[in-house]
């Protein structure tokens, strides 16, 4: 059996391994969540609700069809913990923790997973790439854990607060957005700690390291603040990421000081600028009310959370450089240059062809999640539109159409967040990547474009 077994995965590509593995990652979940004692009613949950929870946890998404602190015991809630830290470091990642510490050898296919799981450059060094990345996940995590616990034992006494403290740190880190904050009231968030700067850039400075990407830990580790020694995909990934991290907070200040930062002290309007324009980077959380928000900021909103965080990172979206490569393309075109050039150096043309497949893929799948939606139901467009976009960038905001979906509705966001997290052009490319290259090529022929 396991010879057979062995065979079979054997023939399965890189890609179809990962996908598969995530799959079992959540069927596994929902068997969980499932279980009475998961449950604070002592009931078994839903399938269709335990699905979802699992699906958006594994995929470090954030949508909940029931509040996390209301609905969940604490079994159930470390579950959703676990689903969120091997969702968003990647199973492979924790299956070499694993292997590092039973002392058993790394294989070269192994490797080759790896390598495809987090997105590395190269093969070569991944397994010593894997080790910083634990470590830095351990610290990172363990420093927002400790300043967090800093509030939270305060008000919720001491192992309370220290177990609220890991829990948003994971959350914030692996761009989850679940939160434990309904006893406050259901589906509250993070509301309540809108003007709280410990908390508010505490959860900011831990979504962005989560979402920068492991390929640029290795760079800082590496070579420190000496900018010019990075690669060109870590400079790309820092500069896009920091323009859009202030570039949006300016935009909701814009858009919002006459809606809800009319009447909010300075410190609180910067804290709540700031934490909308890093959180719609595929985070999830808020400390505003989403469904309160301006026309202008729900557009901004989508737009961000559409481009997303980084590769290789715990974050989702198109990613920075495929956002900052097609803006490369489009002015090299209007320029009328040659090739896409940035700091120095020519982007090869794979990227560029690949950077189009997966803003076009990621842009059909949430409109055709969304006509499914809206001809299901009768819901807001608006609203709609940023629930397909929010769950196909793996983000986790909701206007709170999410509790409203049917049946049908909530399978097309469960294959959004799925696609989502494991790479919606990466999935389809799964289908056809054993499929052999024709030897020919048909006659060319020149069409009108534009």
């Amino acid at each position: 059996m396991k010879k057979k077994l062995r065979i079979w995965m054997n023939r399965r590509s890189k890609m179809q391994i990962i996908a598969l593995g995530f799959l079992c990652l959540i069927l596994f979940g929902t068997f969980l969540l499932m279980m009475p004692f998961s449950a604070r009613s002592g009931e078994v949950t839903d399938f269709g609700d335990a699905l979802f929870t699992a699906t958006s946890a594994t995929c470090v998404t954030g949508l909940v069809r029931v509040d996390t602190w209301a609905h969940w015991t604490v079994f159930g809630q470390i579950v959703i913990l676990l689903l969120i830290q091997t969702g968003g470091l990647g199973f492979m990642t924790v299956s070499v923790l694993f292997s590092i510490v039973l002392k058993r050898k790394i294989g070269l296919r192994e490797r080759g997973l790896l390598s495809e799981s987090v997105n590395a450059l190269q093969v070569g060094g991944i397994v010593h790439l894997m080790k910083k990345i634990l470590m830095g996940t351990v610290l990172v995590e363990g420093a927002g854990a400790a300043l967090l616990s800093l509030r939270f034992c305060r008000e919720l006494g001491f192992l309370r607060g220290i177990y609220y403290g890991i829990f948003h740190s994971v959350s914030a880190f692996c761009n989850a957005g679940f939160d434990l904050m309904g006893y406050q009231g259901e589906y509250s968030s993070l509301v309540n700690y809108s003007g709280d700067w410990l908390v508010n850039l505490t959860i900011t400075a831990l979504i962005f390291i989560g979402g920068i990407g492991f390929i640029v830990w290795d760079d800082v580790s590496r070579h420190g603040i000496h900018f010019k020694k990075y690669r060109v995909h870590s400079k790309i990934v820092l500069t896009t990421s920091t323009v859009l991290l202030f570039g949006g907070a300016f935009l909701f200040y814009i858009f919002e000081s006459k809606n809800l930062a009319l009447g909010l002290s300075g410190g609180e309007t910067f804290l709540t600028c700031l934490f909308d324009s890093v959180t719609t980077r595929t985070a999830g959380f808020n400390t505003t009310d989403i469904a309160q928000l301006s026309d202008s900021s729900k557009l901004l909103s989508i737009i961000l959370m559409f481009i997303g965080g980084s590769p290789g990172s715990t974050a989702g979206g198109i990613k920075t450089t495929t956002f900052l490569v097609l803006l490369l393309y489009v002015r090299a075109n209007i320029k009328r240059t040659r090739g896409v050039n940035i700091f120095r150096r020519r982007i090869d043309d794979d990227a560029i062809k690949r950077a189009s497949g997966v803003a076009c893929t990621n842009m059909l799948l949430a409109l055709t999640a969304a006509l499914i939606i809206c001809g299901n139901q009768a819901l807001d467009l608006r609203d709609v539109l940023l629930e397909t976009v929010s769950a196909i960038s793996t983000v986790g905001m909701s206007t709170g159409i999410t509790r409203e979906l049917t049946a049908i509705s909530q399978f097309a966001v469960i294959l959004l967040m799925y696609s989502g997290r494991v790479g919606s052009l990466s999935m389809a490319l799964s289908f056809t990547e054993r499929k052999k290259i024709s030897p020919y090529e048909l006659p060319e022929e020149k069409i009108l474009i534009g």
